[in-house]
């Protein structure tokens, strides 16, 4: 029996088949447009442009952490801060400069030792003598300081706004009787004749030979009263002359720290913003970390805020404080440079395409970690790659650029804008960590029409690495030094 098809059926079946190719061919469209837009999404940061300045006021964290040992930490360029320092950003990126010249010049041991002579001999003007002579350049570092946190020193106890800093070893503090001379800071200058507790350390001590490896000099002996006299000069010309002794550490009313060494200035000067001192916290012996390690484990952790008018924290120990999100990655040391926290970067990535450079390349002078270092520094080869993939980014969606910023010089005029989509950043790290940085850890403000990537290349990809302060905001990082490993964690404050 045949099977006859009339011309109108066949029509309405060509009409059916056209159909179903079409639909198929939207759908692969529709599927594509969706894949293309999920990978633009899942590979750039959409923010607020006001997110990256600070507003009028302090907003402090509800995130931040309230074990005993826990400090508030604040920028010195905010309302947050006791200090209210004026933000001068061409000062504070050759600050950063000066930082970051001292710590390459550190690690390639080019500082030679100095000793610090004691001054004049006269019984009515020997004390002030005594802690005024000027140490040669040790090759320390302080740079804009940016992060402070108040401690309280002494029995009762001064509170004080201390520079904390990863990359410093010893913690000093401006003394009376400022037998030189003292800067202006916010806060009464701590006075050790008023302490029940302070102690000078003598110079034939072991803790005073410790100096020389903490500060780059020789320490000098009172010739009065035998005191240990340190001396520490930043690569700026900053410095801090005095007698070096021990007090009761103060960080919470439950987390009290007998005996800690530390440097009572007499002879002060520098670009301190208003703060009393500096906290160091890098791993020579005379740190904070390594005086409180049996109390402490050699743990501690921080977050930096997103803006100066948010606050973040500085916490020692651990009490289960590390969140979930934590990923670790290897500790590891530098050459020349014990103080420091080093790091091993692999890759690193820009808009979730892998910059095409080899590993190797960071493993010619290694990397640190610092939280004083402002801007993250980077072999040249490496930043070349980075600048040009992020401008090429940039460019595909549409943002106007703008002349450079000191030492940044990949910069963007936003004025028109509320809102931009940016490229994500990525730092891939040894043991298999990947750790994304905020939006704000990308870009470095001055100004709205002036809007740069936070980045900026070594003058050699020989010269050391440095992961700075801007690419750790909003992370909670934490050094786990006896387990051998520093970890990142997001959304910390």
């Amino acid at each position: 029996m045949a099977i006859i098809i009339s011309s109108s059926s066949s029509f309405s079946f060509s009409f059916l088949i056209l159909f179903c190719v079409w639909l198929f061919g939207s759908c692969l469209a529709l599927e594509s447009k969706e894949s293309i837009s999920h990978h633009q999404h899942h590979n750039t940061h959409t923010l607020q442009l006001n997110s990256l300045f600070p507003a009028s006021t302090c907003n402090p964290s509800s995130t931040v952490d309230n074990k005993d040992a826990t400090l508030k930490v604040v920028h010195k360029h905010g309302p947050c801060s006791p200090h209210q320092a004026k933000t001068n950003h061409t000062q504070i990126l050759q600050q950063d400069e000066y930082r970051v010249n001292s710590i390459r010049s550190r690690l390639s041991d080019k500082t030679a030792d100095a000793t610090i002579s004691r001054g004049g001999r006269g019984s009515n003007t020997r004390a002030k003598k005594d802690a005024t002579t000027l140490p040669a350049k040790s090759g320390a570092v302080v740079g804009s300081g940016n992060y402070i946190v108040t401690v309280g020193l002494g029995t009762p106890k001064n509170d004080l706004s201390l520079i904390f800093d990863t990359g410093s070893d010893i913690t000093w503090t401006q003394c009376q009787p400022c037998a030189k001379s003292c800067y202006d800071q916010k806060e009464t200058i701590y006075d050790p004749s008023k302490s029940s507790t302070y102690s000078n350390v003598s110079c034939t001590s072991a803790e005073c030979t410790l100096l020389k490896s903490a500060t780059g000099n020789s320490p000098a002996c009172s010739s009065g009263t035998s005191t240990c006299i340190y001396g520490i000069q930043y690569g700026d010309q900053s410095f801090s002359v005095g007698y070096f002794g021990k007090e009761t550490l103060t960080l919470s009313s439950s987390a009290v720290i007998d005996n800690v060494l530390f440097g009572c200035g007499q002879n002060n000067q520098g670009l301190f913003g208003g703060s009393a001192g500096l906290l160091g916290l890098g791993r020579n012996k005379l740190s904070i970390i390594e005086q409180t390690a049996q109390k402490y484990n050699r743990y501690f952790s921080y977050c930096l805020p997103s803006t100066a008018s948010k606050t973040g924290y500085l916490t020692l120990g651990n009490g289960g404080s590390a969140s979930n999100s934590v990923k670790y990655t290897p500790l590891s040391t530098i050459s020349g440079g014990a103080s420091f926290y080093a790091l091993q970067v692999l890759a690193i990535s820009v808009g979730g395409k892998k910059l095409p450079i080899s590993a190797s390349l960071f493993q010619t002078a290694g990397t640190i970690i610092d939280s004083g270092t402002v801007i993250t520094r980077l072999p040249p080869t490496a930043y070349g790659a980075m600048s040009s993939e992020f401008k090429k980014q940039m460019s595909s969606l549409g943002y106007p650029t703008a002349p450079a910023l000191s030492i940044l010089d990949t910069c963007y005029d936003l004025s028109k804008y509320k809102s931009v989509t940016i490229p994500k950043i990525g730092f891939f790290f040894g043991g298999g960590t990947t750790v994304d940085l905020d939006a704000t850890g990308i870009l470095y403000a001055s100004k709205i029409s002036q809007v740069c990537l936070a980045f900026a290349g070594n003058g050699d990809d020989g010269d050391v690495a440095i992961f700075g302060n801007v690419q750790q905001k909003t992370l909670q990082v934490v050094y786990d030094i006896g387990g051998g490993r520093i970890g990142f964690g997001t959304r910390g404050c």
